[in-house]
């Protein structure tokens, strides 16, 4: 099994809730403890000569924000802002970062147990950004690595 699958938190539940999300119909999701807040606010200022998954800053209660376009990391068209676009706000190094999604989805409570690893078939490049897969009624939920993402986001600057 992959280490980053069985790497669960020292906690008392073997339970993870995950905020989930989605970049196209592809369900995608953090734990939630990871995720500050979830919002609609998209006044950006850009940033001059920034990489192209830098969509720019925002001022979210007098912090600084970097927004970054999760498609673009994942190497698809970089995201069209529409009414359902959603913004993932996360927190890494002491530094918040906005996240660009399509929609957002629902809190899903499973077991840390139940999340396996990645597909053979994501494990090249783009794999780094996932730490395993969660089998839910109706569709998969890939769980991302928020730490590959921002570590990506930042080698790109």
């Amino acid at each position: 099994m992959n280490s980053a699958v069985t790497a669960a938190p020292k906690t008392r539940s073997d339970y993870v809730e995950i905020a989930s999300f989605y970049l196209g119909d592809v369900l995608l999701g953090l734990p939630i403890d990871q995720v500050e807040e979830m919002n609609h606010h998209f006044n950006l200022t850009p940033v001059p000569q920034a990489p192209q998954c830098v969509r720019g800053v925002m001022n979210l209660r007098g912090n600084v924000v970097t927004v970054i376009d999760l498609r673009v990391i994942l190497g698809l068209e970089p995201t069209v802002i529409t009414r359902q676009t959603c913004n993932v706000v996360v927190s890494s190094r002491d530094e918040q970062i906005g996240i660009l999604t399509d929609r957002v989805g629902d809190v899903v409570r499973t077991r840390w147990s139940s999340i396996e690893p990645p597909p053979a078939n994501v494990v090249g490049s783009d794999g780094r950004y996932f730490r395993g897969v969660c089998r839910l009624d109706h569709e998969l939920l890939i769980l991302l690595d928020v730490e590959q993402l921002l570590a990506a986001e930042a080698s790109a600057r």
